[in-house]
């Protein structure tokens, strides 16, 4: 248990120091030339990749339509129900943060509008590993689809069975996605972002992943020829703020759901209860001998940290310091704390608020930013698959009305070109030519 008033600044921050990403110049390197790779060989690159990675006999990265219907039809009524309040829920959720255009006069006669229109071309990357990720393609493909992004890609590893898992494919075909590709790794990163014979070349790309995929999601887009991405990614974490009328199960429920996503997931509890840290403490032990994923949550629960602090505002001081991709706040009138909340991807409110319901099927996104970039990055929602752009309409009137103001802005910095462009249509407008 570490006592958050008796730290040092350095110390504080230590106590809230992430595990390091791997960011080797061997990965760089590595990913480098897996992207130099797919650019000169196209399909062949990722072919090879994934024969060496996943599927030993693959021949085509394209999953045909008839599979996709095939797998989808395996889907159990009860997981296929679940996938099905899951998108409506998540698409409700994000059908209301459609933007509005805006269109006003600035000065009269000078007419501004901000539109927003959706990506043409988005490419949705699905991890593969020990389990499917159904709900990730619901948090990817649902804003795509209510956006009106026109071509939805979407690239996953393939079984040795040269498919993918029902789930898979059952809510890419709910969400609309136009094509589903069998690869994974840096290579389908690569792919999307510079095209080859059978994927398109997209214009963002969206995505968890492993260090391979982040390294290659960040050097894509670094490229003139590459593409945009949803944002920064590192190992998953959570901050449990709770005070001593928490429920300790609860709590190391919710402490153990976000440390089995891997052995380098963060947990970190925050309370003013010593006795509330004891207890939950005991109950992560209780609960981690029940789990099936024990032997990837017991190491993250070994780095876990557990902080006393003298009251719930400090307490939040350092939520606040450690800006926590998922934070819940299992103390008593949680909601009226609110306000001196300022970084999180994800709040969790109250003692009914799982993180597994955000992770889900309550309708916000899961897709969040991790390792301290809460502080200046949002979850993906809706307007991450859309682009705005303005447009500016100057009459005859408007020109004389800010004609003056442009051309004393130009030629104060400078731009003989800028105020000449109107300088021109001042003196066609004084020789009554308009």
């Amino acid at each position: 248990m570490i006592t958050w008033s008796s730290l040092s600044s350095d110390e504080k921050k230590q106590a809230l120091a992430r595990p390091a990403m791997a960011n080797s110049k061997q990965l760089k390197q590595i990913v480098g030339d897996i992207i130099a790779g797919v650019e000169a060989k196209g399909d062949a690159a990722v072919l090879d990749y994934t024969r060496q990675f996943d599927c030993p006999d693959l021949q085509s990265l394209v999953l045909s339509q008839d599979n996709i219907d095939a797998l989808a039809a395996k889907v159990t009524p009860t997981v296929a129900s679940a996938i099905d309040i899951a998108f409506d829920n998540i698409k409700t959720f994000h059908e209301a943060q459609a933007p509005s255009d805006i269109a006003l006069t600035t000065t009269p006669g000078v007419n501004c509008e901000l539109r927003f229109t959706a990506l043409d071309a988005v490419g949705l990357y699905i991890p593969g590993g020990s389990a499917p990720l159904p709900s990730t393609v619901l948090m990817l493909g649902v804003p795509a689809l209510v956006a009106g992004c026109e071509n939805k890609l979407l690239c996953t590893p393939p079984n040795k069975e040269k498919l993918i898992a029902p789930e898979i494919a059952y809510a890419a075909r709910k969400c609309g996605i136009d094509a589903i590709y069998l690869c994974g790794g840096a290579q389908a990163i690569a792919a999307m972002a510079l095209g080859t014979e059978s994927i398109p070349r997209v214009d963002k790309i969206f995505g968890p992943g492993n260090s391979f995929v982040t390294e290659a999601k960040q050097q894509v887009s670094l490229r003139a020829d590459g593409a945009a991405i949803d944002m920064p990614a590192g190992p998953s974490e959570v901050l449990v703020l709770a005070d001593e009328h928490a429920d300790p199960e609860f709590v190391a429920a919710d402490l153990l759901s976000q440390a089995e996503h891997g052995p380098d997931s963060q947990a970190i509890l925050v309370s003013n209860s010593a006795s509330l840290i004891e207890a939950a403490k005991a109950a992560v032990e209780r609960q981690l001998a029940t789990l099936s994923r024990a032997e990837i949550a017991r190491p993250a629960m070994e780095n876990a940290r557990y902080i006393l602090a003298d009251s719930i505002e400090q307490a939040i001081e350092a939520s606040n310091a450690y800006a926590a991709e998922h934070l819940i706040v299992q103390i008593e009138d949680a909601r009226s704390y609110l306000p001196q909340i300022k970084y999180a991807g994800s709040i969790f409110l109250g003692p009914w608020s799982p993180e597994s319901a955000g992770d889900y099927a309550s309708g916000t996104n899961h897709v969040l930013p991790t390792y301290g970039y809460a502080k200046n990055y949002s979850s993906l929602g809706l307007l991450d698959f859309m682009r705005r752009y303005t447009i500016q309409e100057l009459s005859a009137d408007g020109m004389r009305n800010l004609g003056p103001a442009i051309m004393a802005l130009a030629s104060a910095e400078g731009l003989d070109a800028h105020e000449q462009a109107v300088a021109l249509r001042m003196n066609k407008l004084k020789q009554g030519d308009a």
